[in-house]
């Protein structure tokens, strides 16, 4: 590994971010100053005086003022970095990008799943999803009995029975927004093209009626939608005995009739997640990311970026790169709908980051937040949507979501995502079904450390090795290749049984 240096993103900025260990004393590769005293890798030291009360500036942005006088060559961190209160001044649509999109016959292809409605599947499983939690026992132990069974045997181009079961369902009123995001999440799964056919399983009595959701959201092709009630059946060993047989039956060789074929890239739909990130998932993983973003939408693919709160402070940057106005001003709407939300659970946005980014270099919201939007490139935002709204055409979707991971990416692939790119920095083991996950590491040290559980480095730019465009080229030929069926390092870990997790916003009576 080449030696420790120090980046500053932009001519303007007063804080360098060190790449490893920077020691009391000693030179730092890329920086005239020397630390006042030792420096962990990812963190800030100041390269000018900051007085009390005056910003700090990284990436050309204020991430924060000083509480108190900082000099050239110290620590800048959670000691003296604090984020006073954020206001944002909005600019709309003027930085929309024009690139157009290349015919189909210059994009590269993947081996998909073709389905019956015109949507492309990256893999071929079959879902056990429930209405309410009053079926979770219920589809968990189906999905239990296939496995002991060892009834996927019979059906080699399945691959797996996954019961998504949540906490939700009952107990609601049926005309707010809670109840619909609820509604929405579970339709975008029974509709998901990754699924090769779903059984839905109900208790009966529940709020959240499967056969209202079929009215509303309309029935699904031949052979995808089965539904089964506990109390209909008259009980829980009747239910999965049916279950069982229906799956054997029907819903299994259904699914087990698909077959890769190839398809073009355009097909891919791309949920954007970090989490557990660090003072160098801004400068590595995240823009490498965004990169091959890029590339995946004029490709004529498309992307979704998540995690409303995690996006605070660098709101500004997207709505510049808004469609049109409307679709700038709906997502200062979700800002303001997020600072009354904390407000009255006795919150604020600025409680994010976590402890963990805090020890890997994150000082405050809006740092984080200008690190995490490079992972959506450079391209035009198109939509806003709602939380599990469908993504529709290609290009940069952004949806609303919380911060926490799991809740965000089921939102994403209730959207439409197929894909999951997940950047990290201290190391997320998260994994998804139906939708691989690939986990890019932002630093090498994490990378060596976990590496059963990252599929890719990009902790080699901080360390010389590559460039970003090297290492987004990467990205991009792995995204074809799981998309194509190679398995990601959570797929082989076994992750995705327990990480479906609707966002509930319900009032539960």
């Amino acid at each position: 590994m080449s030696q420790t240096r120090s980046f500053q993103l932009h001519q303007d900025d007063n804080v360098v971010v060190a790449s490893g260990i920077l020691e009391a004393g000693k030179p730092v590769n890329g920086c005239q100053i020397e630390p006042l005293s030792q420096i962990p890798g990812g963190h800030k030291m100041a390269i000018a005086e900051i007085p009390a009360g005056h910003n700090v500036l990284k990436f050309g942005q204020v991430i924060g003022q000083a509480i108190c006088p900082i000099f050239p060559g110290d620590h800048v961190h959670e000691h003296n970095l604090a984020m006073a209160e954020y206001s944002g001044e909005y600019a709309f649509a003027e930085d929309a990008s024009t690139t157009g999109i290349l015919p189909e016959s210059q994009r590269p292809t993947f081996m998909g799943y073709r389905r019956d409605d015109g949507k492309v599947g990256t893999r071929n499983y079959v879902g056990i999803l429930t209405s309410v939690n009053c079926s979770a026992t219920v589809a968990s132990l189906i999905a239990k009995e296939v496995e002991k069974r060892a009834v996927l045997d019979d059906f080699p181009n399945v691959d797996g029975v996954v019961a998504l079961t949540h906490g939700a369902g009952c107990a609601v009123s049926t005309r707010n927004e809670g109840f619909h995001m609820l509604q929405r999440t579970i339709w975008g799964h029974v509709r998901h093209p990754n699924f090769g056919s779903v059984l839905m399983v109900g208790l009966g009595c529940e709020a959240n009626q499967i056969p209202l959701m079929v009215d509303h959201f309309g029935k699904p092709p031949e052979g995808s939608f089965h539904l089964e009630t506990i109390q209909h059946h008259g009980g829980t060993r009747r239910t999965i005995d049916s279950c069982l047989d229906r799956l054997h039956d029907e819903i299994l060789p259904h699914a087990d009739k698909a077959r890769r074929e190839p398809v073009p890239v355009s097909e891919i739909c791309l949920a954007l997640q970090c989490g557990g990130s660090d003072g160098l998932s801004g400068i590595t993983a995240n823009p490498a990311l965004g990169l091959a973003v890029d590339r995946l939408i004029e490709h004529g693919g498309s992307a979704i970026l998540a995690e409303t709160p995690e996006i605070y402070g660098a709101e500004h940057l997207l709505t510049r790169r808004s469609a049109n106005t409307e679709v700038g001003e709906k997502l200062i709407s979700l800002i303001r709908w997020w600072e009354d939300y904390v407000a009255k659970l006795d919150g604020h946005i600025s409680n994010n980051p976590a402890p963990g980014n805090k020890l890997g270099g994150l000082t405050t919201i809006l740092e984080k937040s200008l690190g995490a939007i490079s992972k959506g490139g450079t391209t035009t935002l198109q939509s806003v949507l709602r939380y599990a709204e469908p993504a529709v055409g290609p290009g940069l979707h952004f949806m609303d979501s919380p911060g926490y991971d799991p809740m965000s990416i089921t939102g994403e692939v209730a959207s439409g995502a197929n894909m999951i790119c997940f950047t990290t920095g201290r190391g997320s083991v998260y994994g998804n079904k139906p939708c691989p996950s690939i986990k890019i590491a932002s630093n090498s040290t994490m990378f060596q450390r976990m590496e059963e559980d990252m599929d890719l480095n990009a902790g080699t730019i901080a360390d010389g090795v590559e460039n970003h465009s090297e290492v987004a080229e990467r990205i991009f030929r792995r995204i074809l290749e799981v998309a194509g069926g190679s398995r990601t390092k959570s797929e082989i870990q076994g992750f995705g049984d327990h990480e479906f997790v609707p966002w509930s916003i319900s009032a539960i009576t």
